[in-house]
């Protein structure tokens, strides 16, 4: 296989495999960093890259073996992340689109990197894991994106695909979640699961003001998701096109509303919040699909009369192969006599 990719390079469905994993790998990735916080081994490790002064790693505690873990599962998402790009490269046809997308993923690893180190040496300042966070969510995003266009016809280009008005819709309803999402880091960095018990945590307001807060952003995002149902109900086309995303968008939505109002009448128990940040990472992707659906691909003239001549190559060459097939089965591929 290594011969074959060095020679003819990756084929789209072979890269369009390869984003789906490191895009599942950048989603987990949010999880086992909110396991860290969770747990309360935020500070397991003092020190970055090294764990403390005197070890690289250090599983001594259950602390620093938790973070330690966290950072070890960061070489192999990186190491993903670095596939998809060396398979944009590689892959043939080359596309600069993909090229683009896969090394801003290349970048957000070091990044990430850069700021769990202000995270550790600031003793998990609120805003550091707060950005922490937000990064988490904008590569995210980029992955989606990835996978979506490795699935794109090559030589293509972007068209809407449904009408304006739909798509402001879909606009608003996406900056909501974002900002929903956002909400969220703002009551995870003034609640108790901040990472330490002595961790800093934002002071402006209360735990209970911030709370109903981002349930008011939460709400005016389900809003925006009742409105655009009701303008699609006479835009057939539309509502065709934007079926898939907004359907799930509304199921993980409605799981999490529940799984919020189910932690907080709980005293915000660990294990719900771990589930609470998984449901937000889907539903921020399922949210950037829904925005991506927005626009489709349009082959152009030169590509669609490529793929309909690779297209009669590819019968042509199983009709000759199953004459020549034929051939041996009635002769035994000798030549016979008329």
């Amino acid at each position: 296989m290594i011969k074959r990719v060095r020679a003819e390079g990756f084929t789209p469905s072979e890269f369009h495999k390869i984003c789906v994993s490191a895009l599942v790998l950048v989603a987990v990735i949010v999880v086992t960093g909110a396991a860290v916080r969770l747990t309360g081994s935020g500070l397991g490790c003092v020190d970055w890259p090294n764990c403390n002064a005197s070890s690289l790693v250090d599983v001594s505690s259950q602390h620093s073996a938790i973070e330690q873990v966290n950072r070890l599962f960061t070489f192999v998402v990186g190491l993903a992340v670095v596939l998809a790009a060396l398979g944009a490269w590689l892959r043939r046809p080359r596309r600069r689109d993909l090229l683009m997308l896969s090394m801003a993923l290349v970048a957000g690893i070091p990044a990430q990197g850069i700021v769990g180190a202000i995270v550790v040496w600031t003793d998990l300042n609120p805003v550091a894991v707060q950005l922490h966070f937000v990064l988490s969510m904008v590569l995210v995003a980029i992955a989606v994106v990835l996978v979506i266009r490795s699935s794109e016809p090559d030589g293509a280009k972007r068209v809407s695909a449904v009408v304006p008005r739909t798509r402001h819709r879909v606009r608003l309803m996406v900056v909501w979640t974002a900002l929903a999402i956002l909400a969220g880091t703002v009551v995870t960095g003034t609640g108790p699961h901040a990472g330490d018990e002595k961790a800093r945590r934002f002071t402006f307001l209360s735990i209970t003001w911030v709370t109903r807060i981002h349930s008011v952003i939460v709400w005016v995002a389900i809003l925006m998701a009742l409105s655009l149902l009701w303008h699609l109900r006479r835009r057939e086309h539309d509502r065709e096109v934007l079926d898939g995303p907004l359907t799930l968008w509304i199921c993980v939505a409605v799981a999490q509303g529940g799984v919020g109002y189910l932690q907080y009448a709980n005293g915000v128990p660990a294990t719900l919040v771990a589930l609470h940040v998984a449901l937000a990472t889907t539903l921020w992707a399922t949210s950037v699909w829904l925005w991506c659906s927005t626009s489709r691909a349009i082959g152009d003239a030169r590509s669609m009369i490529a793929a309909s001549h690779a297209g009669v190559r590819r019968r042509r060459s199983v009709a000759e192969t199953a004459d020549e097939f034929g051939e041996l089965v009635d002769g035994g591929g000798e030549e016979r006599p008329d």
